[in-house]
């Protein structure tokens, strides 16, 4: 399926979607850490940076923990992924100990311009929430200041055929919502 923008935007928009098959095949720390460096400069709320990330690089001790958070539909895919992440948001502010509303909202910033910088490396970069997060908590030492977002899967293209068929079906860049669907112009209204 070719995904077009109805209105003039950069291509990277479009060509970034979540793959799941992946080829098992390692990535370097410096294609990690890029990934990390585009995460950094994301925008947020008195550039207060909550993002956190927890990862593990695969057949290490600590994939291990975090690949047994998953279900069972996300462990068929996830395996030959290179990396594994959990994301977190601190949900206070570092420079004055007060909540910081935005925190989800900032993360989710770090996690698209991590997303958009795994696609433009031919990487891909699938972001999931079947996993069970208490357990993620305990396992990972997450404190309870910081609230757990998502995992992302991240890893080098693979075939088709790496995946049960199920899942090689739906194996295709999904399109979008009409930006009438979701833009209210004044006040909110009801669909």
């Amino acid at each position: 399926m070719k995904r077009h923008a109805d209105y003039k935007i950069n291509d990277i928009f479009i060509s970034r979607w979540s793959p799941r098959a992946m080829s098992g095949e390692s990535i370097t720390r410096d294609e990690l850490m890029s990934l990390f460096e585009a995460a950094r400069w994301a925008p947020s709320s008195y550039n207060g940076q909550p993002w956190r990330f927890i990862y593990a690089h695969r057949e290490t001790k600590q994939w291990d923990v975090l690949f047994e958070l998953m279900g069972t539909f996300n462990q068929e895919w996830t395996k030959n992924a290179a990396v594994l992440m959990v994301i977190g948001s601190h949900k206070i502010f570092d420079y004055n100990g007060k909540p910081e509303r935005t925190h989800s909202f900032d993360t989710g910033a770090a996690w698209q311009n991590l997303a958009l910088q795994a696609s433009s490396m031919g990487l891909v970069a699938h972001g999931m929430e079947g996993f069970d997060y208490d357990k993620a908590r305990v396992d990972l030492y997450i404190p309870d200041e910081y609230t757990i977002e998502a995992m992302v899967a991240v890893g080098r293209p693979g075939p088709l055929n790496v995946l049960p068929l199920e899942m090689q079906k739906t194996e295709i860049p999904s399109d979008r919502k009409k930006i009438e669907e979701f833009i209210f112009e004044g006040i909110f209204k009801q669909k």
